[in-house]
């Protein structure tokens, strides 16, 4: 399974009958029934506190609550003189967007689904095409030279205006010739997310739509699925090292920055400088908006103000239809971890939070401008 160079290739998903489903079901049901009575069992004998994106996903936070991070951002802003200087205009890379077609190359574990349900509803509301790319049986984020080409040119065949969706690193379409698309993303705080990863990838719900999908993939070992990440961490456990200049290990996504850095080589090695400044140069040359998952209704109000042609009406739509309505992707197997454990992550994720960090900043200061911008 090799998840730096496998062709990219779209996969038709197989009829879901209910033959199929019966089938899946004889054969995992005792499966999934130990898998989940072991772990319910462990959420009842603890005091489950909701996780951060299970907080984030349901409660309204009020437009009266002083916006975490833009005093600081004010400051900072104030000291250096830029504050007199600061418009919406000038941190809006909208603009810079050659063809009317957003590229949502989407992080996993960041509400990247939400956000793609978000721009599902959005695009019957506001009128643009909505093109997500096929569930695959391996989920490829990294791909060679001709297939970026053919990713590009696929992109660019969609007419505008419209919205396309792939879990893929940050592909430049400029550089295989097309027009620049408006490049969007979301971003999670990395110690959080990783855990929200471990989690999810061991929920039997996802072992159910995967093997609907495809059926012929094995079930995972019940040993691995009820490993716990505390004691993954504390034991040195190979899954939960996390060892700064590590080249492997992609597929369990820890490199949150690698979304941003591309497909250069120097992204792969995890928590790097070069990775880390490429990621930046990024964001701050493409990217119209970043989001931030803690943050959500600065990002709403970003979205809508920087991005009006696709997002108009997105905080309406999200507070009032899909966090109410909708929850999606929640993980009620997912225990609490404890604040010992997560700083123990953190050592060896110091430059994947300074990415994470650097993206809140610049989120704060789009979000900045527009206030300022009002008062004029």
């Amino acid at each position: 399974m090799d998840v730096f160079y496998n062709r990219y290739r779209r996969m038709a998903l197989p009829k879901r009958t209910s033959d199929l489903i019966a089938l899946m079901a004889i054969s995992t049901t005792l499966f999934l029934f130990l898998h989940t009575r072991d772990l319910n069992i462990k959420l009842k004998e603890m005091e489950v506190k909701l996780q951060p994106e299970d907080e984030i996903l349901t409660n309204h936070i009020s437009d009266m609550d002083p916006p975490e991070g833009v005093r600081a951002m004010m400051k900072l802003l104030q000291s250096t003189g830029e504050v007199t200087t600061l418009e919406p205009t000038r941190l809006n890379n909208t603009r810079k967007a050659q063809q009317d077609i957003i590229f949502f190359n989407r992080v996993p574990k960041v509400g990247s689904q939400t956000l793609m349900e978000l721009l599902r509803r959005l695009s019957i509301k506001n009128n643009f095409g909505f093109h997500q790319d096929a569930v695959q049986r391996v989920e490829t984020i990294r791909l060679p030279p001709e297939d970026q080409a053919d990713l590009s040119a696929l992109i660019s065949s969609y007419e505008p205006p419209g919205v396309f969706i792939k879990h893929i690193v940050f592909t430049n379409l400029s550089d295989y010739g097309f027009p620049e698309p408006i490049y969007i993303n979301m971003v999670r705080d990395p110690v959080e997310r990783i855990i929200s990863w471990y989690y999810y990838v061991r929920a039997p719900w996802y072992f159910v739509e995967r093997k609907i999908m495809f059926p012929d993939l094995p079930l995972p070992n019940p040993k691995w699925l009820k490993k716990d990440f505390e004691e993954c961490v504390l034991s040195g456990d190979r899954e939960c090292r996390y060892e700064e200049g590590e080249l492997r290990d992609v597929s369990d996504h820890r490199r949150q920055s690698m979304f941003f850095c591309g497909h250069h080589r120097e992204c792969l090695p995890f928590n790097s400088p070069g990775a880390l400044e490429r990621a930046k140069r990024a964001v701050e040359q493409h990217y119209a908006v970043v989001g931030v998952l803690e943050d959500l209704n600065k990002t709403l109000t970003v979205f809508e103000n920087y991005i009006p042609r696709f997002f108009e009406g997105a905080s309406d739509i999200y507070w009032n239809e899909i966090s109410v309505y909708n929850p999606i992707n929640k993980n009620s197997f997912k225990p609490p971890v404890s604040e010992r454990v997560k700083e123990i992550v953190r050592r060896n994720f110091t430059r994947e939070i300074e990415f994470f960090q650097f993206c809140k900043q610049r989120l704060n200061k789009q979000y900045l401008a527009l206030k300022l911008h009002d008062k004029k």
